[in-house]
């Protein structure tokens, strides 16, 4: 019979011909990758019924669905910072997933007792602004979590393969949607998407708690003013740069998204068609990017740095809103949109994350989260109304995608400069560190 230290052993040796993991670090490892799994997983099987909504109603109510957003996104802001100082990170992050489980379940029950006609105008566009509002908090809440208990070496050899994780739950859960749509209602991805929150909440519970043993304060609440996170942004050029790194990286998202909801409503008719050909894209993307993850990420990270990895990001962009300027047809936009959020997921993602590593506990869950939620959203709404704008000055998808092409070069300029400060905070904390190791030991 296979002993647990044997099992462990085992485990290990097979990891490391994957990534450069060490000593007690497997367990955590692998507890992460779950974790990320059944996180994006979940959320996959419930995309794919966000954007046929979003496609359905229409480019020109996105604006106003993203509005929505932005505000669920101020109010969700306020409640979590508030727990955030109160809670341990064990106690307010299970919490916070199973709050989303009783959401599911209520939106079930309206999904499957509400006639069709009040279902299609009031349901679906209150649905739409939940799962974009639920999607952040959620993955931020996870990379909150990594970001606390890795530090940042460990982040640049473990995050990409962390990363894998999360990639591999969206294939599956777009597979789900896909193969299942128009058998089975829509109202069951729900309950499906409920069962993997509950699953990331025990990985929350099961994390070894001798982690980081050496910081006695890694379980106690966070504490302070739930505005703290908002003030702290406003006096960091760090943090402020962090911000603005995401609100580009979501204004080009979010025309990108226009153009393709424009499109896909355009070309295909049928509502089970459009959410199937979602799917799929979600496949596709999830693929790929566990292809770079598992090839190049870890790679790219540790012989050039988090500055380069950050840069390939806007340079992919603004290719891909110049090959949709010079053919703007569903095909090339499909291609772009799989090769440009593969390159979100598999580069941009585990690179930003390692930015948060160099922060401090309190900023790692209070600034980040206001970045990672309201910054975003703040980037979606921003492009969501100047995109309507710009069609009214006469711009159609050719014109917006040439708009987008220069953003790459602040984009890039920007990527350079916080990896040069990564780098420079995470010397300071090795330095501060080593002189406190010696005189522990």
């Amino acid at each position: 019979m296979l002993r647990h230290s044997d099992f462990v052993i085992k485990v290990k040796r097979i990891l490391e011909k994957i990534v450069d993991v060490r000593g007690d670090e497997v367990r955590a490892s692998l507890l992460a990758f779950v974790f990320n799994f059944v996180v994006l997983g979940g959320y996959y099987v419930i995309r794919p019924v966000r954007d046929e909504i979003g496609a359905d109603r229409g480019v020109e109510n996105l604006p106003w669905m993203y509005t929505g957003t932005l505000v669920g996104m101020l109010i969700a802001n306020a409640l979590y910072a508030a727990i955030v100082a109160r809670m341990s990170r064990r106690r307010f992050i299970p919490i916070a997933y199973r709050f989303a489980i009783v959401n599911l379940f209520i939106f079930f029950l309206l999904m499957r007792t509400m006639p069709a006609p009040q279902e299609r105008s009031i349901l679906a566009p209150i649905f739409f602004i939940w799962v974009s509002v639920f999607n952040l908090f959620a993955t931020t809440m996870f990379w909150s979590f990594m970001a606390d208990v890795f530090t940042p070496e460990q982040g640049k050899r473990l995050f990409g393969f962390i990363a894998v994780g999360g990639s591999l739950g969206g294939i599956v859960g777009g597979f789900v949607t896909s193969s299942l749509a128009g058998k089975l209602s829509a109202a069951v991805f729900l309950l499906i998407t409920a069962a993997m929150l509950e699953i990331a909440a025990q990985c929350v519970r099961l994390f070894p708690a001798d982690f980081q043993a050496h910081d006695e304060r890694s379980e106690q609440p966070i504490g302070g003013k739930f505005w703290e996170g908002a003030t702290n942004i406003m006096r960091s050029p760090y943090l402020l740069g962090l911000a603005l790194f995401l609100m580009i990286y979501t204004l080009t998202n979010t025309w990108a998204y226009f153009q393709q909801s424009d499109l896909t409503g355009h070309q295909l008719q049928d509502r089970a068609a459009r959410t199937s050909f979602l799917a799929n894209i979600d496949i596709a993307v999830n693929t790929i990017t566990v292809l770079i993850q598992v090839f190049l990420t870890g790679r790219l990270m540790k012989w050039f740095g988090v500055g380069i990895t950050l840069v390939l990001m806007p340079l992919l962009s603004a290719v891909g809103f110049a090959a949709i300027g010079f053919a703007p047809i569903l095909t090339v936009l499909a291609t772009f949109q799989i090769l440009r959020r593969a390159a979100g997921f598999a580069l941009l993602r585990p690179a930003r994350e390692v930015l948060f590593t160099v922060l401090r506990r309190e900023d790692k869950y209070k600034a980040k989260s206001l970045i990672d939620t309201f910054g975003y959203r703040l980037g979606d709404i921003t492009g969501a109304w100047s995109y309507p704008l710009m069609r009214w000055f006469g711009l159609g998808l050719v014109g917006i995608s040439w708009v987008a092409v220069p953003l790459g070069a602040v984009w890039c300029a920007l990527s350079i400069w916080l990896g040069r400060k990564q780098r420079q905070l995470a010397e300071g904390q090795r330095a501060v560190e080593l002189p406190a190791t010696a005189a522990t030991t």
